[in-house]
């Protein structure tokens, strides 16, 4: 699980649905890979990075706990 992703959304206000749309899939798919389920894809690290918190590493925003 990807909680410090979650955390900065929840800070900046970004919600499932505003995210999923901005970076092209469906919801039910970002929950899956916000939650460990399935891997997010290089691009889409990318793109969520930018969106959520460009002064955090990618690391640092994408640190999964388990």
């Amino acid at each position: 699980m990807y909680l410090i992703l979650k955390g900065e959304m929840i800070k900046k206000k970004i919600t499932i649905a505003h995210l999923a749309n901005e970076i092209g899939v469906t919801e039910k798919t970002l929950r899956n890979k916000i939650n460990g389920d399935t891997e997010f894809t290089w691009s889409e690290v990318c793109k969520i990075h930018k969106i959520v918190n460009a002064a955090m590493t990618k690391e640092e925003l994408f640190k999964k706990v388990t």
